[in-house]
């Protein structure tokens, strides 16, 4: 039987590939066979994922970052492949791993893929692409995009931090629908953020109340407030404290439509997204993804 290793040699700090025998070595003592894949574009990755025969395929491994994963599981459910995933979180603020508890070093990851541990996991759908962790859009929520990835790969999450406070300045609100299950909200914003995990850009505690198997998406509306309100937020958000603040709705819903009268792009686990309006909704344990195995 076989294991699909699918790595983005870009990804953190570009070590992987010196682990790489570790990781052939410990599938094959139980006999085992990795197929290494370097991925480097994804019109390439399909094409090559259609030549497979996927019944000899335990698993795949996805070794990288969000933006990684996402892409990888985009590909994955457009052609239909039902296999269940093991992450290695190579990549720089790794959220989506983070809500698993999947450990960073490389014996302790392997460990995890080795194993034969699952968890179902929603996936959110917006217009005809997927998200594994968080779509957004307005002021802000591309930053890990306009982070280049020298800076990334020095200093991690704090050049996310870093990005955004430098933005600050520049923020501007826009008006927006917002049309939930229960709730519609219309007036002038910062940004949303749609939530399927708890973190994102390593703000730990983003949507604390979020179950990524619920069935449900966690949806924060930032509302317009005073600039000098905006930095107490920010650190409310960094204490998982926000939910409570006037200045943010924190809605559960099932699906969300957004529109606007603007020209706004949202952004899907940290690669860009398509443009407003938008419709969004949970694909309730979409896909099986192996977790942390305790003693």
């Amino acid at each position: 039987m076989n294991v699909l290793l699918l790595y983005n040699p870009r990804s953190g700090t570009r070590s992987f590939q010196a682990q790489l025998d570790y990781v052939v070595e410990q599938f094959q003592k139980i006999e085992l066979q990795i197929i290494p894949y370097r991925l480097e574009n994804m019109d390439k990755l399909e094409a090559y994922l259609k030549t497979l025969d996927i019944s000899q395929f335990k698993k795949f491994i996805i070794s990288g970052g969000d933006g990684t994963v996402h892409q990888v599981v985009n590909k994955m459910m457009k052609l239909g492949i039902d296999v269940p995933i093991a992450i290695f979180p190579t990549g720089t603020a790794n959220d989506f791993s983070q809500y698993f508890g999947i450990p960073k070093d490389i014996e302790g990851m392997t460990k995890v893929a080795l194993s034969d541990q699952y968890s179902s996991c929603d996936l959110g759908k917006i217009n005809e692409q997927y998200f594994i962790n968080v779509a957004s859009f307005g002021n802000l929520v591309d930053i890990s995009q306009r982070v280049n990835e020298q800076t990334k790969n020095v200093l991690g999450v704090l050049a996310y931090y870093i990005k955004g406070i430098e933005e600050i300045p520049k923020l501007r609100t826009f008006k927006a629908k917002i049309e939930s299950d229960n709730l519609v909200i219309e007036e002038d914003i910062y940004f949303v953020l749609i939530m399927n995990g708890k973190s994102a850009g390593g703000f730990r505690k983003l949507a604390p109340y979020s179950d990524i198997s619920d069935g449900l998406l966690d949806v924060l509306v930032f509302k317009k407030c005073p600039v000098l309100d905006l930095m107490p937020l920010m650190i409310q958000v960094l204490g998982g404290e926000h939910p409570k603040s006037d200045y943010i709705h924190y809605i559960q819903s099932k699906q969300v439509k957004v529109s606007c009268n603007e020209e706004i792009t949202s952004d899907l686990d940290g690669e860009q997204g398509p443009r407003l309006p938008l419709e969004i909704e949970v694909v309730n344990h979409a896909i099986r993804v192996n977790t942390y195995v305790t003693e």
